[in-house]
């Protein structure tokens, strides 16, 4: 491939529109900014000061309202990093493959969260820090892997072209493990009690409970909406500048 072709693809101009991105970014992330710390206020409030403790595990149940959110929002970044790529996949849209480049790490960390709040809140429950037999473990786990094998592809293919190909493929693959993390509990025997919140007859959590865990969950949904807006910015802004590199290398 010629170099004026690579600075052709390289300008996202036949795919994107990142100056329009840009703007409605900047116009969004004040307000997201703002919503998110009072999502956060709100929610640890309730957590901390208006949740009761449960009956059987104490004081020790308030660490669901961050570990319960969190797991959940690893799943969730992934699903839209897969949505993000399958869109790059089909119709070459370059914001598309930077915006999930973008929620790799923010997913990434509520893994890694979800993991280690899962082994606290797990000791004085099941007498374990961490149990290999239990999937639901496993698969989070993997999840955690399939995220740095993603970021590491970003970071090793110097080629954004051939890197963004290879990390649609990682994503989409790498996809075939949230269904196995989401009912890894119905179909094998393990630690994890099944769903309690997403159910036919209703959430099977007492409302006092139920509503901090919202506030929650909402809190780190702007978190991630907020930092992947910023993430997608810084990368189009650097993407930018190294198709303006190559120009210059290209007329010199």
């Amino acid at each position: 491939m010629q170099l004026d072709e690579r600075i052709d693809r390289l300008t996202m101009q036949r795919y994107a529109n990142p100056k329009a991105f840009i703007a409605i970014a900047d116009r969004v992330i004040p307000w997201l900014k703002v919503l998110t710390g009072l999502a956060f206020v709100g929610g640890l409030y309730l957590a901390l000061f208006q949740a009761p403790a449960d009956y059987q595990q104490s004081e020790t149940v308030r660490i669901m309202f961050v570990h319960v959110p969190t797991a959940t929002m690893s799943m969730m970044v992934f699903a839209i990093m897969t949505t993000s790529s399958i869109v790059a996949l089909i119709w070459g849209h370059r914001v598309a493959d930077l915006f999930a480049r973008a929620s790799a790490p923010i997913g990434a960390a509520f893994t890694f969260i979800a993991l280690f709040s899962g082994s606290f809140w797990g000791r004085p429950m099941w007498g374990t820090w961490w149990e290999w037999g239990d999937a639901r473990l496993v698969s989070e786990l993997i999840l955690l892997f399939i995220y740095f094998g993603y970021m590491g592809i970003w970071q090793t293919i110097d080629d954004p072209i051939k890197a963004a190909k290879a990390a649609r493929i990682t994503a989409i693959v790498g996809a075939v493990n949230l269904p196995i993390i989401k009912f890894s509990v119905d179909w094998w025997n393990t630690l994890h009690q099944p769903a309690s919140l997403v159910r036919m007859d209703g959430p099977a959590i007492h409302e006092s409970l139920l509503w901090p865990l919202f506030a929650m969950w909402a809190a780190f949904g702007l978190f991630y909406v907020t930092m992947a807006l910023i993430g997608t910015k810084i990368e189009i802004l650097r993407f930018q500048s190294r198709a303006r590199a190559m120009r210059q290398t290209e007329g010199v």
